[in-house]
């Protein structure tokens, strides 16, 4: 009995990822454990912030104990143009999707491309979902998380806040999660629908915006480890279950046939 069940959740955990549903219980129990590993040890986030903190000697108007410095990374010039240029490809990209979906519903009878339409509404409505309300409306407006370069930690005002806590005093626009980094990881997840020639050619310049993106955000003193990790990530969990539905609701219009 004991050789049976080993053997079944040996052969479950095969097949899992290998479906759509499986991928996003994946990721989304994946999201949980990271931002329980984050919340428990908080020293992590700390660590990798400080790596790219350089301190400087205060002046004589610093207050006494005061931690002064920066993160030089977000004074280079080069590293700004890349940010801006990262920042806004994303609703470059979601524009001409737009549009390439507006052109998919001027066609009807035979030459309506629904796979395509179904694809372009998954990617768009991942982006509307998880980067736009889900990161920047609702979790960076209500979570509270002092930025970095906000906290006492780095020379800021405010006391640092563990990932997910509620505690923090950032009042907008606050740290968790990284919307850019989010931004980012629905740009790659938007490889799954290119075509084998194109997701060959593309993979390495968009996996390598992917990283950049929410790396820039760290080495800026905009965002912990943590925010980055678990925005980026938040964006696949969006895309696996928007995927997952539609082709639930495909297999469910294929039965009734």
């Amino acid at each position: 009995m004991t050789v049976f069940s080993k053997n079944r959740w040996r052969d479950l955990a095969i097949r899992l990822p290998k479906t759509t549903f499986g991928a996003f219980m994946l990721l989304f129990w994946t999201w949980w454990a990271l931002l329980a590993v984050f919340r428990a040890f908080p020293e992590i986030d700390i660590y990798f912030s400080q790596l790219f903190f350089v301190g400087a000697d205060c002046d004589a108007a610093a207050a006494a104990g005061s931690i002064c410095g920066g993160f030089p990374y977000r004074d280079v010039a080069a590293f700004d143009l890349l940010r801006t240029l990262f920042f806004r490809l994303p609703y470059v990209v979601a524009i001409v999707m737009l549009w390439k979906l507006v052109e998919c519903y001027q066609q009807h009878g035979a030459t309506f491309n629904a796979e395509r339409a179904q694809k372009l509404k998954v990617a768009l409505g991942t982006l509307l979902i998880g980067p736009v309300l889900l990161v920047n409306v609702i979790l960076k407006e209500h979570w509270g998380r002092p930025r970095p370069i906000q906290t006492d930690i780095f020379g800021g005002a405010l006391h640092f806040a563990e990932a997910g806590s509620l505690a923090g005093k950032c009042v907008s626009n606050c740290s968790f999660i990284s919307g850019e980094a989010a931004s980012a990881g629905w740009l790659f997840c938007l490889l799954l629908f290119l075509p084998k020639p194109l997701r060959y050619t593309l993979a390495a310049p968009v996996a390598a915006i992917s990283i950049l993106t929410p790396a820039m955000r760290l080495s800026f003193g905009a965002h912990y480890l943590s925010d980055v990790v678990l925005g980026w990530l938040s964006s696949l969990v969006v895309f696996a279950a928007l995927l997952a539905l539609t082709e639930s609701q495909q297999h469910q219009k294929n039965s009734e046939i």
